[in-house]
């Protein structure tokens, strides 16, 4: 799994690149098919803008931004919603292919 860190119209400190890492590094606990991350940090006037792009298998992508005036703030704002949608999109796979599963797995009715 990949972690990229970018930023546009500010630097990165190295203390905010590990930030970022570290939390994203547990993001594969909600979903594990994870290919990629890519945290982009934005300075806009007087907030802090965050978007973080997930790539997992089989072409799904998962996107979450925020814009909040203190930088770890948002960028624990968009982990935080980041997980809520490959939360759901875990369970919404889990749930297709159990329905599946328990279809194949009945007996023919004979009439």
């Amino acid at each position: 799994m990949n972690i990229i860190v970018k930023a546009r119209h500010m630097e990165v400190t190295d203390a905010m690149r590990a930030y970022v890492e570290s939390k994203a590094a547990k993001l594969p606990r909600y979903y594990g098919n994870i290919q990629s991350i890519e945290a982009t940090l934005d300075r806009e006037a007087d907030q802090a803008a965050v978007e973080i792009v997930v790539t997992a298998s089989r072409k799904a992508v998962f996107v979450a931004t925020h814009r909040q005036e203190d930088l770890y703030a948002s960028v624990d704002q968009c982990l935080r919603k980041i997980t809520e949608q490959l939360r759901r999109h875990k369970d919404k796979v889990r749930d297709r292919q159990t329905a599946s599963l328990s279809e194949s797995a009945e007996p023919p009715e004979d009439k």
